[in-house]
Order: C-alpha cells, then structure tokens, then sequence
C-alpha cells in the first residue's frame, strides 16, 4: 500500500466519523464500524468487534494476523468523542488493560499506544482535528 492509499482509507475513516458524530445521534458504538474498516485495511490484519473476555478483560477490539489468526497483533479500547482519555487513562479499566502488549485508546480522533504491557503512560500518540 503507498503513501496515497493510506491517505484516502484514512480520509475515508474521518468522514465516516465525521458523518456519525454531525448525525447528532451518535454514541461510542456507532463510530465502531469505520474503525473497524480502517484497522482491517492493514495487511494481514483481521480486526474483531466485541471480543470474547480474556485474561486481562475484553477490551473493545483485538486484532489478529490475517494469515494466523492465533497470533494477536494488538487491541484497542474506544471511548467517545466527548470522552476525556486523560482521565480514561487513569481508571480501573485502563490499569487492568495494562497487562495487554500492543494497546491503544481512542475516542476516534485521538490515538494513545502503549507498546509493551504494564505501561501506565502512552507511548505514543496521534490526533485528528475534524474539519468544520
């Protein structure tokens, strides 16, 4: 995938978003599909939607290898829009999701990585202004 393809999914993902959120009826769960779109559109990635419970909790998304899916690349915990990740990042949840490798938090705009487990603090982060 080049530079411009990654360009118009991530495009594609804001719009979804955008039109989601400007419906004025949107809640957490309703922005779920277009991230789950973006995210399967990485190679060899199967994104999950809901997952079973696993040893630390059931975060909001797993994402698997394509080519085996008993390889788990990552999870995801998405909040919503009007969600502060600050103090998301402080709670129960998050401290228990911290035995999980590979996690981000969103609230679909802002992206929070925290690469190895036990981590308290992100890693890594990215946002995403919406365009008025």
């Amino acid at each position: 995938m080049n530079e411009s393809d990654r360009t118009a999914l991530v495009l594609k993902y804001l719009n979804e978003v955008r039109e989601q959120f400007e419906s004025g009826h949107a809640i957490e769960h309703a922005y779920r599909p277009a991230l789950k779109a973006l995210m399967s559109s990485f190679e060899d990635v199967v994104a999950v939607n809901d997952p079973k419970h696993s040893e630390h909790g059931a975060p909001d998304f797993v994402f698997l290898k394509k080519s085996n899916n008993k390889i788990i690349k990552g999870y995801a915990e998405a909040k919503d829009i009007t969600v502060s990740l600050d103090k998301t990042e402080k709670s129960n949840q998050m401290q228990r999701y911290g035995g999980y490798a590979n996690l981000f938090l969103t609230d679909y705009l802002e992206f929070r990585f925290s690469v190895t487990a036990k981590s308290t603090k992100p890693s890594a982060s990215a946002k995403s202004k919406m365009a008025n």
